[in-house]
């Protein structure tokens, strides 16, 4: 277990704490904690204690407790071999006694948001996070919201709750908003690379936040307030959504002008300016770019303003499923066979290639609309070996050259690269590609439908 001790000092509230902090949490060997030990917070710790810094993570789930106490690691991007050194160094450890956070001189905050099933903000694990952090608040200590979530929550939520203390912000604790910007699989930008936006409460707050995180982070971005930071997050991911929603738009357009849209996409990416490349697909997946605007759309409505860009990209983003079901009976008509009773193996389940994420994937919702065809499903995703969600119920099929042939319809939604797609359009009888991701197998002239998606369908 780490030491309890803290070579930070715990001032009280007379003595205001805002003096030096800078200093502070930019010198000495501050304990600091993590609540939430996910795709967020694991990668944290791991950042925070490769810099020589002691981390006490906490998670509402046992097992992920017990995991990282035993040295092992339950996120992809996390080697387990990692977490064990730091574990064995004593630099890592981790607990779901909340109360342990009146130990910990800094605690960062790195818990779901999700939405409800009204596509409204689901704030509850922050509120239960900041209600274990207010219990055991003490002078002297950071803490820094890292979950996403809509302009205002810090400020207004958040910052009441531990001002119930009787302890005041910026003068005797320090309240930052620093949104993740963790990007799954990536092999390029991580944690510690990846420039960090941090607000604060008050510019003391923001001194102590950005003081910490520059001894594990390497290029900081102080913003003027929490809400700046929170629309930073939102905006980034906003963007992304809008010119996804447009390119997939522009997908629907070239299908019904017959025009390769990948073909078009790859033309205007030529240009050395004022174009930035996005290419279509079935659809918005993981937990950022579906979920995002949305707390954005939220908060608007209560200022009394529509935010009609990202309605409109989140509509038309949502309908990409549907899209792909109707190339699908398009191909399995054309070879005239129905839907229902046919074999659809489906490539990939995860939202992105190459990770075993299958939050919001656009595959759920493929693989709910073929069910509702009646289509008898197979999948094979090697980063998802089984798959669970609402009525669904499959393991991963091996990809043999048996599964391929016996398949009626080989729909890539997903384009791992351990997948040798030549082979797949060689075995088998008819192929709907999402991703394009055949086009260097097989040249758009090839095809059986120079538009792109239907690449093969043969008797």
């Amino acid at each position: 277990m780490l030491p309890k001790e803290s070579v930070l000092p715990n001032p009280t509230p007379s003595t205001h704490a805002a003096e030096g902090i800078e200093s502070r949490f930019a010198e000495g060997d501050p304990l600091i904690g993590v609540v939430g030990l996910g795709y967020v917070g694991l990668p944290l710790v791991v950042e925070i204690a490769e810099a020589g810094l002691r981390v006490l993570g906490f998670d509402v789930n046992p097992s992920v407790v017990d995991l990282v106490n035993d040295g092992h690691s339950h996120i992809q991007d996390v080697p387990a071999e990692s977490v064990k050194a730091l574990v064995d160094k004593g630099l890592v450890s981790a607990t779901a006694d909340m109360s342990r956070l009146a130990e910990c001189d800094a605690i960062s905050i790195c818990v779901p948001t999700p939405l409800s099933k009204t596509r409204d903000p689901d704030v509850s694990y922050i509120v239960s996070a900041a209600g274990g952090v207010k219990a055991a608040l003490r002078p002297g200590q950071l803490v820094i919201l890292e979950s996403t979530t809509y302009p205002g929550t810090t400020r207004e939520l958040v910052l009441p709750m531990l001002e119930e203390t009787g302890l005041t912000v910026g003068e005797d604790f320090f309240l930052c908003f620093s949104p993740e910007r963790v990007d799954p699989g990536n092999p390029t930008w991580q944690t510690k690379n990846t420039p960090k936006v941090i607000g604060g409460i008050t510019p003391a707050c923001t001194r102590a936040g950005a003081a910490l995180y520059e001894r594990f982070i390497d290029t900081m971005v102080p913003v003027s307030s929490t809400e700046a930071a929170e629309l930073t997050k939102i905006l980034e991911n906003t963007f992304r959504a809008v010119n996804i929603g447009l390119v997939n738009e522009t997908a629907l357009i070239a299908d019904r002008l017959g025009v390769d849209v990948w073909e078009v996409i790859d033309a205007a990416g030529t240009k050395p300016f004022g174009f930035m490349k996005f290419t279509p697909g079935p659809g918005l997946g993981g937990h950022c770019i579906p979920v995002d605007p949305h707390y954005l759309a939220w908060r608007m409505k209560e200022l009394n303003y529509r935010t009609r860009f990202i309605e409109l990209a989140s509509e038309v983003n949502g309908e990409m499923p549907y899209f792909v079901l109707g190339k699908v009976r398009h191909a399995l008509n054309s070879v005239t066979k129905p839907v229902r009773g046919s074999r659809v193996l489906v490539l990939g389940v995860a939202y992105k290639r190459d990770i075993e994420d299958v939050r919001e994937s656009p595959a759920l919702d493929i693989l709910r609309l073929l069910r509702e065809d009646g289509a008898d499903l197979r999948y094979h995703d090697a980063f998802v070996p089984t798959l669970v969600h609402e009525g669904i119920d499959l393991e991963s099929s091996p990809l043999t050259d048996e599964e391929l042939e016996a398949a009626d319809a080989v729909l890539i939604v997903t384009d791992h690269t351990d997948v040798d797609y030549g082979r797949v359009i060689e075995k088998s009888r008819l192929v709907v590609d999402t991703r394009n991701v055949t086009g260097a197998v097989l040249p758009s002239d090839q095809r059986s439908h120079p538009q792109g998606w239907i690449v093969k369908c043969e008797e």
